[in-house]
Formats: structure tokens, C-alpha cells, sequence
């Protein structure tokens, strides 16, 4: 069964391969997304061909929603994006995927049904497809080769549907069960590596020592040290300097 997560449905119009069908079943279910409309596959449903690309996805192949014309696919729906990489000499709302999935996020919420169009591998949708949208999405491609794959779009669109609908750090870092080191750990790795290096002689000549010492500090200082990082470093010194005396 489908899940009960509030989300558009992908409408495939008249798919020409399976391999891309099963590409776009992927893609969808990458980001959350189940529900699947097909029209007019060419190649005749179920498809073996979009089963194996479908990999980890295959239930959506199970549950997708079969119909003969696109009217009847978008026949329940409250709004309509179509998906179109060429001007049609049609007066519609022209959307990037981000604002289209920003848009049928808050529509979705406020009790609105609504579906997305992708047209078929060779041409795209037809006008005659398209005038049943309430509104077209266009990416911004390299007009020099505007074409993109059935697959692409759903993912690019699926991906805008889910920045749309889960918050999601934009960066973060995997402390991996350490943490940050403080001001007083760095501070301690510093002043070991600074006395052992004065003891090796390393600070010379001597009227630029000073000098030497503190762009030392300010390479400490400039790293983002964990503790697991500073013990690591203080061993790696002393293991250096019990090699040094045994030999």
C-alpha cells in the first residue's frame, strides 16, 4: 500500500521505455515520494524492463495507477504542473522545480490533489497534454541542450519536493564519538609540540624564534581539533621523541 505521507502524484505520460520507467520509480521513492500514475506505456504493463531498473522500488511498478489518456490521469486533481523544456505559445504560470514543489507543498497542505506531468523520452508532452496543467515547470538548463532524461527530471523534481517538505542541515560534521577539543586541550597539544621542537633545536636562528613560535600557535588555532585528534597528535610527538632517544 501506498504510505499515507501528503505528496503529489508523478504522472508518466506515455513512457517509451522501461528502463526510464523504472529509473523514475527509483528516483521517486529516493525522496519519499509513491505515487505513481502511468499512461499509454508503449511498451505494454508490467514491464520487466522497468522492474529490474526499479531495484529497491519496485512496489511503486506494483501500485502505480494505469490509465489510457492523460484527462483521465489528472481527472481527480485540484492542480496541475506540467513538465516542458520548450516555450508552447501558451499562456501559463512557468515555474523552476523549486517553486513548483514549494508551491504544491502548500497547496497539498491546504487539501489540494495534485499531480506533475512527464512527458515521453522522444519529443516531451504535447500541447494537448499541457493544456491540461494549471501551470508548466521549466529547468534551467543549457539551451544548447535542453533535453533532459524521464529519469533526471523525476529525480531533480522528487529532490525539490523533499528541500520542499523536510528541513535538512545544510552542513554538518560526523564526530564519529569524539568531541570538539577545548581552548585548554589545544593549548596543552601547543605547548608540547612547541617544547620538544625548542628542544630539538628547530627554533633557530634564534631572533626569529619568537616569530616561528607564534605562527606555530596560529596553526593550532586555525585547526578544527577534536580530542580524539589531540591525543592522537600528542602521541605521534612522544612516540617521535622515544624513537630519537633509543637511537
Amino acid at each position: 500500500m501506498p504510505t499515507d505521507t501528503p505528496q503529489p502524484a508523478f504522472v508518466l505520460i506515455r513512457p517509451q521505455m522501461g528502463e526510464n520507467i523504472g529509473a523514475a520509480a527509483r528516483a521517486m521513492w529516493n525522496f519519499g515520494l509513491d505515487r505513481m500514475r502511468v499512461t499509454a506505456p508503449r511498451d505494454g504493463w508490467p514491464n520487466e524492463r522497468a522492474v529490474a531498473m526499479a531495484s529497491g522500488a519496485g512496489r511503486l511498478l506494483d501500485e502505480a495507477l494505469i490509465y489510457d489518456s492523460t484527462a483521465e490521469a489528472v481527472g481527480d486533481c485540484t492542480y496541475v504542473y506540467a513538465t516542458t523544456a520548450r516555450g508552447r505559445d501558451l499562456t501559463k504560470p512557468i515555474l523552476t522545480p523549486e517553486a513548483a514543489m514549494a508551491d504544491a507543498a502548500a497547496r497539498i497542505a491546504s487539501g489540494q490533489k495534485v499531480a506533475v506531468l512527464f512527458g515521453p523520452e522522444r519529443a516531451g508532452l504535447e500541447n494537448e497534454d499541457i493544456v491540461l496543467a494549471n501551470a508548466t515547470i521549466t529547468v534551467p538548463v543549457n539551451p544548447e541542450f535542453a533535453s533532459l532524461n524521464l529519469g533526471q527530471c523525476v529525480l531533480l523534481t522528487a529532490y525539490e519536493w523533499r528541500r520542499a517538505t523536510q528541513e535538512a542541515v545544510a552542513a554538518r560534521t560526523e564526530m564519529a564519538g569524539t568531541e570538539w577539543a577545548n581552548g585548554q586541550e589545544v593549548e596543552a597539544l601547543a605547548r608540547h609540540y612547541e617544547e620538544r621542537l625548542d628542544d630539538a633545536g628547530f627554533f633557530f636562528p634564534d631572533h626569529k624564534a619568537d616569530s616561528m613560535k607564534l605562527n606555530l600557535r596560529n596553526l593550532w588555532s586555525r585547526m578544527p581539533l577534536t580530542r580524539a585528534d589531540a591525543q592522537m597528535l600528542h602521541g605521534i610527538l612522544r612516540q617521535m621523541v622515544r624513537w630519537k632517544e633509543r637511537g
